[in-house]
């Protein structure tokens, strides 16, 4: 009982210095300093191809043994007898926080400790899809996100092989016509708008998305419809679009952010020519731009410190778009240590809306299928 107690303790001090530093971008220098690994680039054996066919790879599938984290409700929360006929993949964000490597290893039990917490959290939104598919890969350490070795990019394109024929083997699954919605968080973000680019724009599959969520990753609103294939969600009962915001109190600079953004988005690495148009889909209204009261937030979920447990806390924040693109969110809650400096709420960005996006999901879903 003690040991698992220190490793609780661990994991938390883990978390709040590698995220805490990592993930706010804020400032770049000591996330560097605190996250890059000084090793070359080890480049690993690609999987093979039919590898996740193997329920093991994978933290949520249909048909899986054990306690399925999509399945997690907060505390509460009844259970949706309700079905939407539509499968959810869902890539979770960086939970690799070492500077070892380049990129985790799938048995690293850390990572994949945290991963779990973050499907249960975030893809729990959609516990109601007819499946949801969440795959295990080998995901780039935080430090390739503030990099300018070209060991960061093959980090990623590494961690994107893995997703991909997760992907493939997740679409060879579904029975024909039936409408797919693509999300992710961060670093699932990245690798989601990839995913939509290669294998889904201008393919019969374009037509089968009920949505893409690409929360806590820039979509460029000038460049990105023509990359990806789909425009902005402007409505709630819109399907075959894009919802895509970051989360920071009112106060906050988000330069370093899209500063990351910029560095992975030009192949020449440097600053835009051109600076993106960050898209702000708002949570509370299922649109784009615009301020909400908090009163129209249906339900953040608001964890405790072992991520086992949440409440359901309406009317937590609003959300208001800045004119930079961000999402703003007031002077920000005390949601516990993994708030990130600068009034960076990238680690929530799912559960501070959570209901609402569980109900904004479920409207597209309803609606897409009611087009279909």
């Amino acid at each position: 009982m003690a040991r698992k107690f220190l490793y609780l303790v661990a994991l938390v001090i883990v978390l709040v210095v590698g995220a805490r530093l990592a993930l706010s971008f804020y400032p770049e220098a000591m996330t560097r300093i605190a996250m890059e690994p000084s090793i070359k680039f080890e480049a690993q054996p690609a999987l093979q191809p039919k590898v996740y066919d193997d329920p093991a790879m994978w933290f949520a599938r249909p048909g899986m043994t054990g306690t399925n984290p999509v399945k997690w409700q907060p505390d509460g929360m009844l259970p949706d007898s309700s079905q939407a006929q539509v499968a959810v993949f869902f890539v979770h964000p960086t939970s690799y926080l070492k500077k070892t490597h380049w990129n985790a290893t799938l048995d690293d039990p850390q990572a994949r400790q945290i991963a779990e917490i973050t499907v249960r959290a975030n893809a729990s939104i959609f516990a109601n899809a007819a499946e949801v598919w969440a795959p295990r890969y080998r995901q780039a350490t935080l430090g390739a996100f503030v990099s300018d070795d070209p060991a960061a990019r093959q980090a990623l394109d590494l961690a994107y092989s893995d997703v991909a024929k997760a992907f493939d083997t997740f679409v060879a699954a579904q029975p024909p016509g039936r409408g797919i919605v693509l999300a992710g968080h961060s670093q699932g973000s990245y690798i989601v708008k990839r995913l939509l680019a290669d294998k889904v724009k201008g393919t019969p599959l374009a037509r089968r998305v009920v949505a893409a969520y690409v929360i806590g990753w820039v979509v460029d609103s000038a460049r990105d419809p023509a990359l990806l294939g789909l425009r902005a969600c402007t409505t709630p009962a819109q399907g075959g679009c894009v919802v895509s915001y970051l989360s920071f109190s009112d106060d906050a600079d988000p330069a370093t952010m899209r500063q990351a953004y910029e560095r992975l988005a030009n192949p020449a690495g440097t600053a835009m020519p051109i600076p993106p148009q960050i898209l702000c889909s708002n949570p509370l209204t299922g649109g784009i731009g615009g301020n909400a009261p908090a009163s129209a937030n249906l339900g953040a979920i608001v964890p405790d410190l072992k991520m086992d447990h949440a409440k359901v806390t309406p009317g937590l924040v609003g959300a208001s778009c800045h004119a930079d693109g961000t999402l703003r969110i007031g002077p920000g809650p005390a949601m516990g240590p993994f708030v990130l400096p600068g009034g960076n709420y990238h680690v929530y960005d799912y559960v501070l809306f959570w209901t609402n996006l569980k109900r904004d999901f479920e409207t597209r879903a309803a609606a897409w299928q009611t087009a279909h």
